[in-house]
């Protein structure tokens, strides 16, 4: 359904269907990554959409530290390498699959990239109400984004008309993930004060937007001073340069000892004692990563006494998903765009997410992108 570009090249009696992509060629459990990344033009097609699922004709694909993990290796997760990353992008519907309306046929369009899992019920099972969702991720789990053309669930795809797609495709997964962190789950309210750690990433650069939306008061710490004067420009009000001190003095003395609301983390280990000691009584500590580890030392005592509030959180819903959109069409909520670059490219900006010299979200633009 719908009319598909094939690009082929035969060969000993057969006819295959190709494409650009980025692929990680070898895992490499200790990094770096980059020097695997390779942009190649004789990538497999993808297959013609099944039932529920959307074809989609790449514009820009978004980078994220998933793209450095997926290189890794995760645990707990086969993956086949060569692998095609790439959890977000934006482009355009080129054919639908069974049971799919075919008026998304040449609607532009985002996705969630997280795809919810269901298991039959088994007997005894008691109430799901507060069962987390088991998510796979596109690009993770499956091959993803950074390629020509890809497929996806159509109920995880919204439609975002003649938005930016460049914007696009850097605000899906990151704001989703904090907004399913700090409002869904952390229950952040208007005025409230918030500390967002490391920022700089992508759920941090949007955790700061989503704060800044609701009217707190925000607190960012880096070990960057140029990305700190860069979060105040955003809206960021009190910085923290952590050079590895116990800043949460700092945070305490400057709000009279009463300390923030809420406290979102992607770093780990090396700012958890800090931020603990920056919460307020009641306070939430949210997290949604690791990357400086993820075995801290914890303070019970505190914990307890101030009854403060541990919350994991891992990318989000579809409905979340469709709230985030709607506020970024809107113009509530904007992603940072620290650059877009060519899909043939690729490499440097995989060497500028390693060495952390972003600030904000990294853009790959594919020849669709350039056609628009």
């Amino acid at each position: 359904m719908g009319t598909i570009p094939r690009v082929t090249e035969s060969g000993a009696g057969a006819t295959l269907e190709l494409m650009k992509a980025v692929i990680i060629r070898e895992q490499v459990p200790n990094g770096p990554v980059a020097p695997q990344i390779e942009v190649i033009e004789d990538w497999p097609e993808p297959p013609d959409p099944g039932p529920g699922e959307l074809l989609v004709e790449c514009e820009f694909s978004a980078l994220n530290h998933m793209d450095l993990w997926v290189g890794k290796g995760i645990p707990g997760v086969g993956i086949e390498y060569p692998h095609v990353g790439g959890v977000e992008a934006c482009g355009r519907v080129l054919a639908v699959g069974e049971g799919v309306d075919t008026a998304w046929i040449e609607r532009r369009v985002v996705h969630n990239a997280a795809v919810a899992q269901t298991s039959p019920p088994r007997p005894g099972d008691g109430s799901n109400a507060h069962l987390a969702a088991d998510y796979h991720l596109i690009g993770e789990h499956s091959h993803g984004t950074h390629r020509e053309r890809y497929v996806v669930p159509v109920s995880n795809a919204v439609a975002i008309g003649d938005e930016d797609g460049a914007a696009a495709a850097a605000f899906g997964l990151a704001t989703l993930t904090a907004y399913s962190m700090m409002c869904t789950k952390g229950e952040l309210r208007p005025g409230q004060r918030v500390l967002i750690t490391g920022i700089g990433g992508g759920v941090a650069t949007a955790a700061l937007s989503i704060a800044k939306w609701l009217g707190c008061e925000i607190w960012v710490s880096s070990r960057h001073r140029w990305k700190l004067d860069r979060a105040l420009e955003l809206g960021a009000h009190h910085t923290l340069l952590d050079e590895g001190q116990s800043w949460w003095k700092e945070v305490r003395a400057a709000t009279d000892k009463r300390g923030v609301d809420m406290a979102v983390d992607t770093t780990g280990a090396t700012v958890y004692s800090n931020c603990i000691r920056s919460l307020a009584r009641g306070g939430a500590f949210v997290c949604a990563g690791s990357t400086s580890g993820a075995q801290p030392v914890a303070d019970l005592a505190r914990l307890f006494w101030n009854q403060l509030r541990l919350l994991g959180s891992t990318m989000g819903s579809n409905d979340e998903f469709r709230e985030v959109i709607a506020l970024f069409r809107a113009g509530r909520l904007q992603p940072v765009v620290d650059r877009i670059v060519s899909c043939d490219d690729a490499r440097a900006a995989w060497e500028r997410l390693e060495a952390g010299e972003q600030m904000g979200k990294l853009v790959l633009q594919w020849p669709a992108g350039e056609r628009r």
